[in-house]
């Protein structure tokens, strides 16, 4: 799975190359047809005009689902690195389901309504649902192997989505709010929820690239790794860290996204080679392209209407999810 630094280096250019032309695509397709004119005055500031309006709103969707994509894309690649687990995904290990749970959960008893204590709730949510799988999935003989891990998440993630719609039902006061946020969309998004959860993921932007040498160490397993001079625990931990404080900032702001952090890693892999020193930063670029452009097509196919990039990333991802079980047979990365 080596590749050469020069081919690693044109597929990195050309990801970036696709994930431009997807924004401006963002930008310009929707119910409502622009031209660069507007474009350009909408990116100057001025929002006069049914057109030059549609481009101002467009903006701020256009950078979450690109922040947001990357972040998963880069969340799911440490976590299947940290447990060696070629099914690890936010979703499938039911972290995006458990900083729901949270989010709802002080949204419907404590009151929550600003951004950052939400953001706040989710990653600890995230964090406390991650901890409980993998010590479910550690438990018995043979340790955390991936298929006892997808089990655990499986069952955590049902589990917990039991008790979302059991604490949603009877307040109707959020049920309506919730029910959308849980699809999973970046539709409402503004530059203000942008500018809260930049910070967030920036710490989680940041860990998880600090972690990319260790990530390989790890990958030679935990005995080899240890006399390689690598703290195990320790680079497991930070690694793991940073994943959670991406997909719970991710979750508060634009719902549980599935299936990104699965198919986006696995692609990266065919593409630049398990190198997490280059995995990480393409997993990046490519579940920023990924998300951008389902976006993009749920608004052509059901246009005037659209369709949240949530649904359209499980369309994705379930097919992909089955292939890698068939053809890996789970076994560990």
């Amino acid at each position: 799975m080596r590749r050469p630094k020069r081919l690693r280096s044109l597929w990195l250019l050309a990801a970036l190359g696709v994930l431009t032309l997807l924004m401006l695509a963002s930008i310009t397709i929707g119910s409502r047809e622009v031209g660069w004119d507007d474009i350009l005055a909408a990116l100057g500031g001025a929002t006069a005009g049914f057109d030059r309006a549609a481009v101002a709103t467009r903006i701020p969707r256009t950078l979450l689902a690109v922040v947001a994509g990357a972040a998963l894309g880069m969340s799911g690649a440490v976590m299947q690195g940290v447990t060696r687990n070629p099914l690890a995904d936010p979703g499938i290990l039911g972290v995006n389901v458990g900083a729901a749970l949270a989010v709802v959960s002080g949204m419907a008893y404590f009151g929550l309504s600003s951004a950052t204590s939400m953001i706040w709730v989710a990653i600890v949510g995230a964090g406390a649902t991650a901890l409980f799988v993998y010590t479910i999935g550690s438990l018995g003989r043979g340790g955390s192997t991936p298929l006892k891990l997808a089990l655990a998440g499986a069952a955590t993630s049902a589990a917990l989505a039991s008790f979302v719609t059991a604490v949603v039902l009877p307040r109707n006061d959020i049920a309506g709010s919730v029910r959308s946020w849980q699809i999973g969309g970046v539709g409402g998004a503004t530059m203000e929820n942008i500018r809260v959860v930049a910070p967030f993921l920036i710490v989680g932007f940041v860990l998880s690239f600090l972690s990319a040498r260790a990530l390989n160490a790890l990958a030679l397993g935990d005995d080899l790794a240890a006399g390689l001079g690598e703290r195990v625990a320790v680079a497991r931990g930070a690694a793991a860290i940073g994943a959670v404080v991406l997909c719970g900032a991710v979750t508060a702001v634009a719902g549980p996204i599935g299936f990104v952090g699965l198919v986006v890693p696995h692609a990266c892999r065919l593409l630049v080679g398990v190198d997490h020193r280059w995995l990480l930063p393409f997993s990046a670029v490519l579940g920023a392209a990924l998300l951008t452009g389902a976006d993009v097509i749920g608004r052509i196919i059901a246009r005037p209407a659209e369709i949240d990039v949530g649904i359209l990333t499980a369309l994705i991802g379930a097919p992909v999810f089955i292939y890698i079980v068939r053809r890996r047979k789970v076994r560990e990365l």
